[in-house]
């Protein structure tokens, strides 16, 4: 079990951060926000803390450099999903130590990770280490809902304290153990998302007249349509390089079929149909991911029609989310989902409601190369790669600063042990171990490329 000082310190921060509920909604992150507020001033430095809309707190420090070099900024979010309580096996917000792991809702997504650099942080400036860049740390509020009451009003009303060349945050720098070979997916991109509902409308009337004319009916014909719909393959940049990178590792039959769908730009439709449908593919695990990260989707995820059941109702709404790949907008996906709707698209009327753009950024650069060999260095053997985010993060509003954000958390879990499977989970945690790694890895990445 990791004993290094840095890695203690980034779990009895964890921890402290953890018995903080702040569970969105509400959030309520100022008191969170004001602890950690006052660890920094401890230290030394000199935090600014903004509530962005009642209660929610937001808490940003700076360590200056000599202005050699643009900023670094290292940001996370003080928000978490809500839980159900009973379905845990400790108390959620009691940040518990058993069995080697630190539990609680945010250990992963994401105290965890903002303790990591509140650690790496506070080590820096106690070591005065001499720095070319300055290094911004940020927690933030509102990242969990869509309301935007946290850095998305920073970067708006106060830029200069964030703006940054580059940045870290999530969702990256994780193990992804395939095949007995260790993989490190590095966010570079981020998918956008745009929801929209299906309507279809019909001829209302009482239920024991039925009719040809009946707008759940039509509903549920578009919605068959869409479940069998092949849609266009779109490669992006990161994409590509993660499928080279699998392929690279994981060699055999599997490496040839993940070159293909590298190269697929090049083949005819029914090729492509083809390779998704393979059957090492599809056996690997690997299909569903790879799919998402390629094309633009369409998730049926709530119905809404009428009111009574003895009425025929006059309209009926499908609620879809849509998630588009860097490249893509909403008249993009909206073309793509009439085609796939077919003749099924005469009898519905697409609205779109909201929609936040796909990010994308080159992983051809000086920090991204920093981040793959320290990788490398602390795991040798291991394969660091591109990857694209099927969700959304804070990125989307950094982007607007025009910073390069990179999502870089690292952790080293076990083989069998996956993130996807306890981010937003019940009795969601994280090995001490893969904490104090990460720590010492991030801290690796940013005092070379800062100092």
């Amino acid at each position: 079990m990791s004993t290094t000082r840095l890695a203690a310190e980034a779990v009895e921060l964890l921890q402290n951060l953890i018995r903080f509920d702040t569970s969105n909604p509400p959030g309520n992150e100022m008191p969170a926000a004001q602890f950690v507020a006052h660890i920094l001033r401890q230290n030394g430095l000199e935090p600014t803390v903004i509530e962005t809309a009642p209660g929610r707190g937001n808490v940003i420090a700076r360590l200056k450099g000599t202005g050699a070099a643009a900023p670094l900024l290292l940001y996370s979010h003080l928000d978490v999903v809500p839980v159900e309580r009973e379905k845990w096996s400790v108390d959620p917000f009691g940040g518990v130590i058993k069995d080697g792991y630190v539990y609680g809702r945010g250990a992963l997504d994401m105290k965890g990770i903002g303790a990591m650099q509140l650690a790496v942080f506070l080590a820096l400036a106690r070591a005065k280490t001499p720095l070319a860049r300055d290094i911004i740390f940020a927690m933030t509020a509102d990242e969990e809902t869509s309301a935007n009451q946290g850095i998305g009003i920073l970067v708006e009303k106060y830029p200069e304290l964030l703006r940054a060349e580059y940045a870290l945050s999530e969702f990256g720098g994780f193990s992804l153990h395939l095949a007995g070979k260790t993989f490190y997916p590095v966010q570079t991109a981020e998918k956008g998302t745009c929801w929209m509902r299906l309507r279809a409308k019909g001829r209302p009337g009482h239920a024991s007249v039925p009719h040809n004319d009946n707008a759940v009916i039509h509903l549920g014909r578009a919605l068959a349509k869409l479940q069998t719909a092949q849609t266009p393959m779109h490669l992006t940049q990161t994409a590509r390089g993660y499928l080279l990178a699998l392929a690279d590792g994981l060699g055999g039959g599997l490496a040839a079929r993940l070159r293909a769908l590298a190269n697929a730009g090049k083949a005819a439709p029914r090729e492509v149909e083809a390779m998704w449908n393979d059957r090492e593919l599809v056996a690997s695990g690997l299909r569903d991911e790879l799919y998402a990260i390629t094309h633009n989707t369409f998730t049926p995820t709530g119905l809404r029609a009428g009111k009574a059941t003895n009425v025929i109702a006059a309209e009926a709404d499908a609620v879809i989310d849509c998630r588009t790949l860097p490249g893509c907008d909403a008249n993009v996906i909206k073309a793509e989902l009439m085609a796939a709707l077919g003749d099924a698209a005469n009898k519905v009327e697409i609205i779109v409601d909201s929609e936040s753009p796909p990010l994308e950024f080159n992983p051809d650069t000086s920090l991204f190369d920093l981040i793959r060999k320290t990788i490398t260095r602390a795991d040798p053997g291991a394969i660091p790669m591109p990857y694209m985010l099927t969700g959304a993060t804070d990125a989307k509003h950094m982007a607007k600063l025009g910073t390069i954000c990179y999502g870089f958390s690292p952790m080293k879990f076990a083989a069998g042990e996956r993130f996807t499977d306890l981010v937003h989970g019940h009795d969601e945690r994280v090995a001490i171990d893969s904490l104090g790694w990460g720590v010492e890895v991030l801290r690796d990445v940013v005092e070379k490329f800062c100092a």
